[in-house]
C-alpha cells in the first residue's frame, strides 16, 4: 500500500502520524512522508549568505521548521512502525495543491493528514487543506483529528 502522510507539526498532524504508527499495514507498505513549506514561510528566510551552514544550523533558521517536523516524524515512524518503508520529502508550494499533486504523481492509495479544526470564519479566510484534499483527491483520504481527551499542548508527538 502506498500511503501519503502530510505533516505540519500541529497537534492534528501529530495525531495523523500516531494513527499511521499504530495501525497494521499490509507487508511492503510505503509511507511517502511530506511536509510543505508555503510561499509565505519561504519569505521569512533570511537573505542568502555565502557562508556554508552546519546541518544543525539549518533547523534553527526561520522557515526551516518544516524540515525539523519532517525529520522528527520520519524518526518516529521508523521507531514505532519499523515495517513501513518511509520516504520523506520537504516540498514547497500551496499545501493543498502540493498534497494533491504529490498523491497523483506518486500513485498513492491513501492520503492521511490532520485536520486543524478551524471554525467557519478561519476556514473561510485561510481555507481548509483537509477539505480541499478530501474533495479533490483521486484516492482515499483519511482526516485525523486530535483525540478530544488530549489538550492541544500535550497531543504533540512530533515537535
Amino acid at each position: 500500500m502506498r500511503i501519503l502522510l502530510a505533516v505540519d507539526g500541529s497537534p492534528f498532524s501529530n495525531a495523523a502520524v500516531d494513527e499511521v504508527c499504530r495501525r497494521p499495514w499490509p507487508p511492503k507498505s510505503i509511507v511517502r512522508l511530506i511536509s510543505v513549506r508555503s510561499p509565505v514561510e519561504l519569505n521569512h528566510l533570511p537573505e542568502a549568505s555565502h557562508q556554508p551552514m552546519a546541518y544543525d544550523e539549518i533547523f534553527e533558521k526561520p522557515g526551516w521548521e518544516r524540515a525539523r517536523v519532517l525529520d522528527d516524524a520520519a524518526a518516529l515512524l521508523k521507531q514505532r512502525a519499523p515495517d513501513l518503508q518511509v520516504i520523506p520529502a520537504l516540498l514547497e508550494g500551496r499545501p493543498k495543491d502540493v498534497i494533491l499533486d504529490e498523491a497523483e504523481q506518486w500513485s498513492a492509495d491513501l492520503i492521511v493528514l490532520g485536520s486543524n479544526g478551524y471554525g467557519p470564519i478561519k476556514r473561510f479566510f485561510l481555507g481548509s487543506v483537509s477539505l480541499a484534499v478530501a474533495l479533490n483527491a483521486t484516492c482515499s483520504v483519511e482526516i485525523v483529528r486530535r483525540p478530544p481527551h488530549l489538550p492541544a499542548q500535550t497531543a504533540s508527538v512530533v515537535s
